[in-house]
């Protein structure tokens, strides 16, 4: 397996992070300690689990660390549509990042695949 920072849905994963965060700051004061919070968090879990799994040295491990990586993609992908439809995504901001988002479960999933598929030889 190639080192995780070659992965495409590392690359993905890193670059939807970072646009999270970014668009978290400006989410109002008071959902900066919950919803923001949680939409940075779930968002960082994507990049740092697939680099984590990719340093496990079995397959099984390595599925299980992208599985959780999916799962936390799934809820920034939820709070994302959350956000828009508080009003604090503006709908060209929200569009970006369910792109991104959608790429990302894109590559994640082939990545799953292919480890998966590895495995079973």
């Amino acid at each position: 397996m190639p080192p995780y920072r070659n992965l495409k849905a590392w690359e993905h994963a890193e670059r939807l992070a970072v646009e999270c965060v970014k668009a978290s700051r400006g989410f109002p004061e008071f959902e900066q300690h919950s919803l923001a919070d949680q939409l940075r968090r779930a968002a960082y879990s994507v990049p740092l689990n697939i680099a984590e799994g990719s340093a496990k040295r079995g397959s099984r491990e390595y599925r299980r660390y992208l599985d959780t990586a999916r799962g936390s993609l799934a809820e920034v992908e939820t709070m994302l549509g959350m956000a828009h439809s508080l009003g604090y995504l503006r709908p060209a901001e929200f569009g970006r990042l369910e792109a991104l988002a959608t790429e990302t479960s894109k590559t994640l999933y082939g990545l799953l695949r292919k480890i998966t598929e590895s495995a079973s030889r």
